[in-house]
C-alpha cells in the first residue's frame, strides 16, 4: 500500500479514498471506504485513455463480468460509473496476500497445501465458467489468499460467451508462462486456457519457480507451446496432476471438477497451518490512520495532450512526447512475423537519420523526476545520485523501429517508430543519431548512437543529473544463451547500456557516444548477457533512450530511433 499522492482524488463516487493499492495497464486501484463503512476496492481507468474506445469497452467489459458472476472465490461488485468520466468501479476488498507474494517470500508450498489450494482453485473456476466466463489471466498475482480462502482477482480480460473479442490482432491475451499454447498460436481462449494456467500456477506454487522458466516473454511463450513444464522435485501425484493441466492439446486437459477429484482433499484449505500461516503476509491495513486523515486535494481530472510537430535533420529530436498507457498490461503480441510491423509512416530525412516518434505538448508523468536545471526540463529534479549499473529487463517493450519503404532512405537509416515515448525528455531539445558501420557490401558488426541536450552548453550552472540508459532491440526475440532467434516478435526491452548522466559534456556541448555490441548487456532474473551479434538477426533493429531513477527496476522511454541490419 502507499498513501494517496496530490493527484490522488480523496472521494470517487460516495466512496472516501484511503491509500493506493496498486495500479495496471488500465488504471490506479484504491483502497476506499464505503458511506456505511465498509472497506471496497475502487479501480479508476486513467484520464489519458479514456477517450479511447476499446480501453472503456474492455473496462465496461470488466464491470459487467464481476456483476454478473457471484462466487465465494471472487470479489462482489459494489457500485460503479460507466457513463461519463472518472470511470470507476468498486468491488469487495480481500485483505491478504497474493499467491505470487507470498511464495517470493516463504517459498514452495508443501504438497498437501498445493493440494487443497489446487481443489480450491478449481472450485473458484468450475464457479465462474458455470457464468459463461473465462478468465484469461489467471496466475500467482491475480489469486489472493483471503482468510475464507483463495479469490481470483482481476477480470480485466476475461470473457463470456458471446463477447466480442477485444484483444487487438496479432496480440495474446494473458501473461508469458500461463498462457496456453493455444491462445500464443491464435487459437482462442476457451475454458481450457484457464486449466492450463491453473496448473501453471500450481507449478509456481509447489516448486517456487516459474512453470517455463525466465527470460523475455517471447522465449519463455515458447517454452510453453514446445516444452514441458518445470515440476522437477515435486510430489510425484501431485506433479502429474499438473501436467495433465497443462497438456499442449487443450482436449487432453481436465476439467475442473476431474481436477478436484483427483486432489482427494478430506480437509478444508482455511484448516491448513501453512495457509493459515501466509496470511500474515498480506499487509495491514492501518484502519486507525485512515478514520483520522483529513480532506485532501481536489480530483481534476488530466487533459489530453496536444499534438505538435515532428522536427527533422541531421539530428533526431523529441522535445516533448505524449503519455501513452497501455490497454492491458496482459496484452502482447507473439504471432511469428512474417515481415516488419506496420509503421505508423515513413520519415524524410537525410544520411543517418532515424525518425522519431511525433511529438506533442505536456504528457509529463507527474513526479517522474525530468531535469529541471539550466536546459529548461519541465519538472521536478532528475536523478541526484548515479543509479544502478544497469536496467532489469522487467518490463513488456511494444516498441518497433521500421525502415522507410523508399529503398534510398531506408539506405541511408531513416524510418519510424511505431508509438511515441512515456514522457518528456529534460530540456529544450534531447536529439540522437544512430548510424552503422561495417564492411562495404557485407552487413554492419556495429552501431554507433549519439545523444545530447541541445543548448545545455548553455547554462550558467551545471544542470541537474539526468540519467539515460540505451535499449537496443533486435527484430525477433533473441535466446539469451545461445543469441538465436525465435520466429517471434521481440517484446523485451533489450540490450541496454550502462545509464549515463546525459549532461556529462555539458560546457562543451559535446554528446554521449555509445557503441553496440561493446556498451550493452542484457539482464534478466538475476542474470547478464553479453549482446548478441548484429548478423544474428538482420532486419530492422530498435533503439530506445531510457530516463533511469535509482532503482534498475524504474526507467520510462524518453524517444526511440533505431537502425537496419542488411
Amino acid at each position: 500500500m502507499e498513501p494517496l499522492r496530490e493527484i490522488d482524488p480523496t472521494h470517487i463516487g460516495a466512496h472516501a479514498l484511503l491509500t493506493r493499492l496498486g495500479a495496471g495497464g488500465m488504471g490506479q486501484v484504491y483502497l476506499g471506504r464505503s458511506p456505511g463503512g465498509r472497506l471496497v476496492a475502487v479501480k479508476v481507468i486513467r484520464d489519458e485513455i479514456t477517450g479511447h474506445p476499446e480501453a472503456l469497452a474492455r473496462f465496461r467489459r470488466e464491470a459487467a463480468t464481476v456483476r454478473a458472476v457471484r462466487s465465494a472465490y471472487t470479489a462482489n461488485l459494489i457500485d460503479a460509473s460507466l457513463e461519463s468520466a472518472p470511470y470507476w468501479l468498486a468491488t469487495e476488498y480481500v485483505a491478504g496476500p497474493t499467491l505470487g507474494h507470498a511464495v517470493g517470500r516463504r517459498g514452495a508450498l508443501p504438497a498437501e497445501t498445493c493440494r487443497r489450494l489446487f481443489a480450491a482453485l478449481a472450485e473458484g473456476l468450475a464457479s465462474v465458467h458455470a457464468y459463461g466466463v473465462t478468465h484469461r489471466d489467471l496466475k500467482p498475482q491475480n489469486v489472493i489468499l483471503g482468510a475464507q480462502g483463495p479469490q481470483l482477482i482481476d477480470f480485466g480480460i476475461a470473457r463470456g460467451v458471446g463477447a466480442t473479442e477485444l484483444t487487438q490482432d496479432g496480440q495474446a491475451p494473458g501473461t508469458p508462462g500461463y498462457t496456453a499454447p493455444e491462445v500464443l498460436v491464435g487459437d482462442g481462449a476457451g475454458a481450457a486456457a484457464d486449466v492450463f494456467a491453473l496448473g501453471a500456477t500450481l507449478a509456481y506454487a509447489a516448486t517456487g519457480r516459474p512453470p517455463f522458466g525466465t527470460g523475455v516473454a517471447a522465449t519463455v511463450s515458447y517454452r510453453a507451446v514446445h516444452e514441458p513444464v518445470d515440476v522437477a522435485g515435486v510430489e510425484p501425484g501431485l506433479a502429474a496432476l499438473i501436467e495433465a493441466c497443462v497438456a499442449k492439446d487443450p482436449a487432453a486437459r481436465p476439467d475442473p471438477a476431474e481436477v478436484i477429484r483427483r486432489c482427494g482433499v478430506r480437509d478444508a484449505l482455511v484448516d491448513d497451518p501453512v495457509y493459515v500461516g501466509l496470511e500474515a503476509l498480506g499487509e495491514a491495513v492501518p484502519l486507525h490512520e485512515m478514520r483520522t486523515q483529513g480532506p485532501g486535494y481536489v480530483y481534476v481530472p488530466t487533459q489530453p495532450p496536444q499534438r505538435a510537430g515532428r522536427r527533422r535533420g541531421a539530428w533526431t529530436g523529441a522535445a516533448g512526447v505524449a503519455v501513452v498507457a497501455a490497454l492491458s498490461l496482459a496484452a502482447w503480441k507473439l504471432i511469428p512475423l512474417d515481415g516488419r510491423a506496420g509503421a505508423a509512416g515513413d520519415a524524410a530525412g537525410k544520411g543517418g537519420v532515424t525518425g522519431a516518434p511525433p511529438a506533442a505538448e505536456g504528457g509529463q508523468t507527474p513526479g517522474a523526476g525530468a531535469s529541471t536545471g539550466g536546459a529548461g526540463g519541465g519538472g521536478p529534479a532528475g536523478v541526484a545520485k548515479p543509479p544502478a549499473e544497469y536496467i532489469e529487463d522487467n518490463q513488456v517493450s511494444r516498441y518497433l523501429w521500421t525502415a522507410s519503404s523508399n529503398p534510398v532512405q531506408a539506405a541511408h537509416g531513416v524510418g519510424q517508430c511505431n508509438q511515441p515515448a512515456e514522457k518528456k525528455p529534460p530540456g529544450a531539445d534531447f536529439q540522437s543519431v544512430v548510424s552503422t558501420t561495417g564492411p562495404d557490401g557485407a552487413p554492419a558488426k556495429s552501431a554507433t548512437i549519439k545523444m545530447r541536450i541541445k543548448y545545455a552548453e548553455m547554462s550558467q550552472s551545471k544542470p541537474d543529473a539526468y540519467y539515460v540508459s540505451v535499449a537496443v532491440k533486435s527484430p525477433h526475440d533473441l535466446d539469451p544463451d545461445t543469441g538465436t532467434p525465435f520466429p517471434m516478435d521481440n517484446r523485451s526491452v533489450g540490450y541496454t547500456s550502462k545509464p549515463v548522466d546525459i549532461y556529462t559534456h555539458w560546457r562543451s556541448g559535446g554528446d554521449v557516444t555509445l557503441t553496440y555490441p561493446d556498451d550493452f548487456t542484457l539482464h534478466a532474473a538475476g542474470r547478464t548477457w553479453p549482446a548478441a551479434p548484429l548478423a544474428n538477426d538482420p532486419g530492422d533493429w530498435t533503439v530506445v533512450f531510457y530516463h533511469v531513477e535509482d532503482d534498475p527496476t524504474k526507467y520510462a522511454s524518453i524517444a526511440c530511433s533505431g537502425f537496419q541490419v542488411g
